[in-house]
């Protein structure tokens, strides 16, 4: 094996932050010293990647293989923030492909508000519910099995980025997939948050680990401009609207590195306790939990009836004219 490239900058000085995962299993965690991103020291190959994804994903890191109607209400709702987010920037009849669509919401909800939207999913489970359940267009598929033919509109990735083992690879990739005036949203969690303890930050799963600051550099050097970042600088879930470039020039950020240590070394116990926000916030989400485990299955069964809904009418609205006056 040769010696470690940062997936970025391509720099080969590490400095180790982490040894165990956030469920105390082995997990080295390095923070790049030239541009500051942060991963795992050793880096999954390609078939390790597809087998865990395709199979053991979705019950290691959510605990099940076909989604809860919890998760599902939380996967609709986040599916209407992002569209209520890109809706002011996007065109009314733009198509939209999301990668790593996981349950389908996002796509559904774009696509019952006029847009033609499918997806790609690699876990079975999450895939089989969301054309099933609720009639996305969501397939199995794996993002470099995708044609670059710079025909789609909008891209979307939504906590996917952190799971390749080159996100480098994989922006190039969507910007070879994307029009001259395509967009490319991109979600994933923050790093640079003052959200968590040092022990929890890190999961086999997210095999890079994102601030704002390294997000917009590898965009950038991938052939894309920053247009919108929703949000403040210490959300929990970096959220970032781009538009295509002819530049790929990779500017670092020389302050990035020092700036991620200080919010790594500063993800103490106590710390994280004693944010003037913690009992609060704690109490929200409770509550949260509460009204989840009460309306969740009602909230599911209605939103599947609206895409049974919106499924009939489509196909009546496609059906020949002699044969809806016949009915």
């Amino acid at each position: 094996m040769g010696q470690k490239q940062c997936d970025l900058c391509a720099g080969t000085e590490f400095e180790q932050i982490g040894t165990r995962d956030r469920h105390n299993k082995p997990l080295e965690t390095v923070i790049c010293k030239t541009c500051g991103l942060v991963a795992h020291g050793q880096i999954p190959s390609d078939e390790e990647l597809a087998r865990y994804y395709a199979t053991e994903y979705r019950q290691s890191y959510h605990g099940e293989m076909t989604p809860s109607d919890r998760r599902v209400m939380r996967a609709w709702k986040n599916g209407e923030r992002i569209f209520g987010q890109l809706q002011p920037h996007i065109e009314p009849d733009m198509e939209v492909f999301e990668v790593g669509a996981g349950i389908g919401c996002t796509v559904k909800v774009f696509e019952l508000n006029g847009h033609a939207s499918r997806g790609i999913e690699p876990g079975e489970g999450f895939q089989n519910y969301s054309q099933q359940q609720l009639l996305t267009n969501v397939v199995r598929g794996d993002l470099f099995e995708q044609p670059r033919d710079k025909s789609h509109e909008l891209i979307l990735l939504v906590h996917v980025i952190e799971h390749f083992n080159s996100p480098r690879k994989a922006l190039e990739y969507i910007r070879g997939m994307l029009s001259d005036d395509g967009l490319f949203y991109v979600e994933c969690p923050n790093i640079a948050a003052p959200f968590a303890r040092r022990s929890k930050m890190f999961h086999y799963a997210h095999i890079h680990n994102f601030t704002p600051s390294s997000l917009k550099m590898l965009a950038e050097s991938c052939g894309f401009k920053l247009e919108v970042q929703f949000g403040s600088q210490e959300d929990p879930n970096l959220q970032m609207l781009f538009s295509c470039s002819d530049s790929t020039e990779l500017t670092i950020d020389p302050d990035n590195y020092r700036e991620t240590m200080q919010v790594i070394n500063g993800a103490t116990p106590l710390r994280y306790h004693l944010r003037p926000y913690y009992f609060s916030s704690r109490a929200t989400k409770v509550a949260s939990y509460l009204k989840e485990h009460l309306t969740a299955k009602q909230f599911v069964a209605n939103a599947i009836q609206e895409c049974q809904k919106f499924a009939a009418e489509q196909q009546e609205a496609e059906s020949p004219a002699s044969l809806r006056s016949a009915a």
